[in-house]
């Protein structure tokens, strides 16, 4: 198996695998989140949410290190370059929404220093960027396939 391969599939397999977890986590957890009381919500997310945050490097470094490296093999390739740089901008752009609205607001859950009555439209607003994150995390690993596809 060459350098490449190995690399091109940590890429889109990385990209893929983080958006199914996300997916589970804005499919799963989401609707049963929004069936909570905002104190009980609010006592769900201090006692559990580091049981989510501590499984993301699992799908995160992998993902980098293959678009990275992929990247690297294919930049004298100006289409394929492309595709690999479209694909990490999407974890940029997860990362990004991660680190600006999610990681923030995830930390204000979790030590329930928000008011009762904003914990419904926070919420709400996590799950509409989650659900972007979703879908940069299924556009990487697609940008990734057509990138080997070239």
């Amino acid at each position: 198996m060459s350098a490449r391969l190995v690399f091109n599939i940590l890429a889109v397999c990385g990209a893929a695998s983080f958006a199914g977890v996300m997916l589970n986590i804005g499919l799963t957890l989401g609707p049963y989140w929004k069936g909570l009381a905002p104190a009980a919500f609010l006592d769900w997310f201090s006692a559990n949410s580091h049981l989510i945050g501590r499984t993301i490097p699992f799908f995160v470094v992998p993902t980098v290190i293959g678009l990275a490296a992929s990247l690297w093999i294919d930049w004298s390739d100006t289409g394929t370059r492309n595709l690999w740089l479209a694909s990490l901008s999407c974890i940029a752009g997860i990362m990004a929404v991660t680190f600006a609205y999610h990681l923030p607001t995830n930390s204000v859950f979790a030590s329930k220093t928000i008011a009762l009555d904003e914990v419904g439209p926070t919420l709400n607003t996590w799950l509409w960027l989650h659900a972007l994150r979703i879908a940069l995390g299924l556009l990487s690993a697609m940008l990734g396939v057509a990138a080997i596809a070239r």
